[in-house]
């Protein structure tokens, strides 16, 4: 039988398609633009250019592969504390993106959601953003959120704060707090859990990322940089996931 390495990216996506239901939800740290960039002697930014390219490549495939949800880490609050330079070039690369992909996005029934501290974003971002946001909203197909000033702690923060409001309000008592309130104050509010991790780069670590999210969501490490990731890595990924046995901390039977 031919492994996944030796199979074609068509005959790939036919076996997710065999293998079941794929994954409603898969989350993607995309790590490695820095190190492309640097292995070709460039600019970081250079790196961040190329890893657009893997953002339409990967979209395309979880449209085909069925996905419901698609989620893609772009730029953490930690990220702020790079370069002025490098995060300027970030800023207008969100902008140069959304102006690019918007009218393809829109037509292939995807819905953009960008989840984040969008305060600090930049005046051209927070409007290309919005634009964007109100352009998908009808859109079905598939929701892609892209998490950009992102930080999973400061999220949980405001959420308990939030909560903590409504307690001293006498709206809520403090036994009404449960999980499902938790996360109902959550930026991710409505949507399901990633069922499915992909990392790019080969690092191992979650990164501040969707830490109350993850409580049950399978990990895939690709060694691929983002750059270099496609249709092929994700629909790999994607087979590995169904490979596996999700028992949720219960016992096989």
């Amino acid at each position: 039988m031919a492994t996944t390495s030796t199979l074609s990216t068509p005959d790939l996506l036919e076996q997710v398609r065999l293998a079941g239901s794929p994954p409603k939800h898969v989350a993607i740290i995309m790590d490695g633009n820095g190190r492309w960039a640097r292995e070709r002697l460039m600019p970081r930014p250079f790196g961040h250019r190329s890893g657009m390219k893997a953002v339409r490549e990967v979209v395309h495939g979880a449209i085909e592969a069925g996905l419901q949800h698609l989620s893609l880490f772009a730029f953490s609050q930690e990220n702020w504390q790079r370069p002025t330079t490098e995060v300027s070039a970030l800023m207008s690369l969100l902008e140069e993106y959304i102006a690019r992909e918007v009218a393809e996005l829109s037509e292939r029934g995807v819905r953009v959601r960008i989840l984040g501290e969008r305060d600090r974003l930049t005046d051209g971002a927070r409007k290309a953003v919005e634009m964007v946001e109100r352009t998908t909203a009808h859109n079905d197909t598939l929701t892609l959120n892209i998490f950009i000033s992102y930080g999973s702690r400061t999220e949980l923060v405001r959420a308990t704060q939030s909560l903590a409001r409504d307690v001293a309000q006498g709206i809520m008592s403090p036994d009404d707090i449960d999980e499902d309130a938790i996360s109902g104050r959550l930026m991710t509010a409505g949507m399901p859990d990633p069922d499915l991790l992909i990392r790019t780069s080969g690092e191992q670590r979650v990164s501040n990322f969707l830490l109350w999210q993850l409580a049950y969501t399978e990990f895939y490490i690709s060694g691929v940089l983002w750059p270099d990731f496609g249709r092929r890595d994700l629909f790999t990924a994607i087979l590995d996931y169904k490979r596996r046995e999700r028992r949720y901390g219960k016992v096989s039977v």
